[in-house]
């Protein structure tokens, strides 16, 4: 009769483990899909997007969100540059939009666009000169509009940013987009969403 009560005990202990370990598997796939197909972090690097990013912000980029609805302009995306090489930056041109700065004031298809999220740095160089110098698409990428299938990006640290006034970054392709940043998580202090 002991003995057939502890091999009970027995089973019950090992079906109780087996439900335990299918639970944390099916978690770890979870949590592995959501970062795969949904949501994924990112370290940002370097000083580009300052002061919206500072180096070393941790943030989630929300990857099915734009593929169910249009970028929108001035969202923050992280797009791959080249294999194990991604870049943060914002949207300043959808398609069919030209883009020009004027006395550090953007100007797209001719209205002129108010940017908040650069008035501390704006601030900070009253006087020290323009953050983003004059140009236009034509002068910077021989395009009269953003083409097709590309947005038009810039950093918010405009006189520091690998962006598309560079040929050599230029316009980006949407098919490049990992998605928007939604996120950020770390540090601490600075904890919320983006809006």
């Amino acid at each position: 009769m002991i003995e057939r009560g502890v091999c009970v005990e027995k089973q019950k202990v090992k079906s109780e483990f087996l439900e335990w370990l299918k639970a944390i598997a099916f978690g770890v796939i979870l949590v592995w899909g959501m970062q795969y197909f949904l949501f994924t972090p990112v370290l940002v690097q370097g000083a580009s997007m300052m002061p919206s990013f500072e180096d070393g912000d941790r943030i989630v980029v929300n990857k099915i969100g734009p593929k169910l609805t249009d970028y929108d302009r001035f969202d923050i995306v992280v797009f791959n540059v080249k294999e194990e090489t991604n870049y943060i930056k914002r949207i300043i041109g959808l398609p069919g939009d030209h883009i020009a700065y004027e006395d550090d004031a953007l100007y797209i298809n001719g209205k002129k666009y108010d940017e908040p999220y650069l008035e501390e740095y704006k601030k900070a160089l009253v006087d020290s000169g323009s953050l983003t110098e004059d140009f236009t698409l034509e002068e910077k990428l021989g395009e009269t509009v953003v083409p097709d299938g590309y947005l038009f990006v810039m950093g918010d640290n405009r006189r520091y940013s690998l962006d598309s006034r560079e040929p050599s970054l230029g316009f980006v392709s949407m098919d490049k987009v990992l998605g928007t940043v939604s996120m950020r998580f770390y540090p601490f202090e600075n904890f919320g969403l983006i809006q």
